[in-house]
């Protein structure tokens, strides 16, 4: 207990702020910055979509498919991502999902077909899962208490900051001939895909997964590297060599995956929060509203390609906003304050946008003030999205599965993200069909209720708590009890 305090009273400024470690917040930004690859899909496929379709004269069912199987195919890569992350490691997993998606992205831009253009999306996507569970995981696990909330949420900035790219870049080539701009628009990604696996060889390896491996003395010179002096340093391999012998002691032998699927009472507790914050953040259609924004404006009466992407660049813009300002209060407010907001506003906005699309799609004239409601509605829920659900899930999901199970555990979570976003993704426009742009938007309203809910009983505060003592917050009242005598 004193050890934690000692390491708390370090990390502080003289200012009483949490005192940002350089080392550790290069190692977050060349971690995170895989996620830029799969904002920039989101973003650009929104526009390139619109092209595509023409080219192949593809169904809505097909469009669907499209866009969506990347996000069900990166559900192989964050499956296989915790075993690989445990048996190599954490950094090169990060160069394997970056080098994987190179290949899909170049794959996407030459593509004479559907078919060959679906390869492309297949093998991008498997990039995007590998990346999407080990970002988070390497940044939580290199990370100081203290400032672990800002740069765990570092993944989502990226895929946001991501997503405004692909947005800038669907906006400056499509005025191209339609034959050549999806193309660029989505062959462009295989070079950051380079760019990052190349930045990543300087990167230390995870401490935590260095102590699993035995490597003490390697795993020790990244902590001294990472903490603000050697005694901190010294406090959190202590905390962590602990936490591992008692992992191993309380595993009487039992594999990951059994241990997973066979669960105590409190991995029971984790596995509902790190599930449940996962399903929630893409059943909340966030992923779906930015992909099928220009569909969603067309049907309120914009009927300009150009001006439809240009709506999309003005949501990117506020989307990135909010993520950086979440980022940076993430530590000061705590995990639950941010996403308890962002999940009560993305419902009113979503209750908004709902409305106001009901009005337009029986009105003949389409008013302006209508048109406005929406566009500012789509701003403010994606907005809310990035104060809350976007970052803290990557972050949350992360930091609370103990350090033996934390990648396969976080593997499992991001599983689930990502079948329930292709899911969503893949029904998106065949439901709103049924029951109209308007209908939907109130049924995933509706859900971000029952998300609110949800985060409120279920989800502890991890604010400025080590990795290794997370684990006390899901055990019952006796338990935590006999573990403080």
């Amino acid at each position: 207990m004193d050890s934690s305090v000692d390491t708390t009273t370090s990390m502080e400024s003289s200012s009483g702020r949490p005192r940002l470690n350089k080392y550790a917040f290069a190692c977050a930004i060349l971690a995170s910055t895989n996620s830029i690859l799969l904002g920039y899909d989101i973003g650009v496929m929104s526009g390139a979509v619109l092209y595509i379709k023409d080219v192949f004269k593809l169904s809505s069912v097909q469009e669907e498919v499209l866009v969506g199987s990347l996000n069900v195919f990166s559900l192989i890569g964050a499956l296989g991502a915790g075993k690989t992350s445990d048996w190599i490691g954490r950094r090169y997993t990060i160069i394997l999902a970056a080098a994987t998606f190179f290949v899909g992205a170049l794959l996407m831009g030459l593509a004479p077909s559907y078919p060959f253009l679906m390869a492309g999306r297949v093998v991008a996507g498997i990039g995007v899962g590998y990346s999407l569970m080990v970002a988070p995981v390497y940044t939580a696990e290199v990370s100081p208490a203290m400032t672990r909330g800002f740069l765990s949420s570092f993944p989502e900035v990226f895929i946001t900051f991501g997503i405004l790219l692909g947005y800038i870049f669907n906006y400056a080539l499509s005025s191209l001939p339609p034959h050549i701009n999806w193309r660029l628009m989505l062959g462009l990604a295989a070079f950051p895909a380079i760019s990052i696996a190349l930045g990543v060889l300087y990167m230390p390896e995870s401490p935590r997964w260095l102590v699993m491996k035995g490597k003490i003395d390697e795993a020790k010179r990244v902590l001294r590297k990472t903490s603000e002096t050697e005694e901190e340093a010294d406090l959190r391999l202590q905390e962590i060599t602990k936490a591992s012998s008692d992992e191993s002691s309380n595993s009487h032998g039992k594999g990951v995956w059994k241990e997973l699927l066979m669960p105590s009472k409190p991995l029971q507790r984790i596995l509902l929060a790190a599930i449940g914050i996962n399903f929630f953040m893409q059943a909340s259609g966030n992923d779906a509203v930015v992909y099928y924004t220009p569909e969603v404006f067309k049907a309120a009466g914009i009927h300009s390609r150009k001006g439809l992407v240009g709506v999309t660049v003005i949501m990117g813009i506020a989307k990135t906003s909010f993520v950086l300002v979440s980022a940076v209060f993430l530590d000061r407010f705590g995990r639950r304050p941010l996403l308890l907001l962002g999940s009560t506003g993305m419902a009113i906005s979503l209750i908004a946008l709902g409305l106001g699309s009901k009005f337009l799609e029986h009105s003949v004239h389409k008013p302006i003030w209508a048109i406005a409601l929406c566009v500012i509605a789509v701003c403010a829920d994606v907005s809310f999205f990035s104060i809350g659900l976007g970052p803290i899930t990557w972050v949350y999901s992360s930091e609370i599965f103990p350090t033996r199970l934390r990648a396969q555990g976080t593997s499992l979570a991001v599983s689930v993200n990502r079948l329930v976003s292709g899911v969503v993704a893949m029904t998106f426009l065949s439901i709103s069909k049924k029951i109209t742009f308007g209908g939907m938007f109130l049924v995933l309203a509706g859900i971000m209720v029952l998300a609110t809910i949800f985060f409120y009983f279920f989800l502890p505060e991890t604010k400025g708590k080590s990795l290794e003592e997370i684990g006390s917050l899901f055990e019952n009242k006796d338990q935590r009890e006999m573990s403080t005598r």
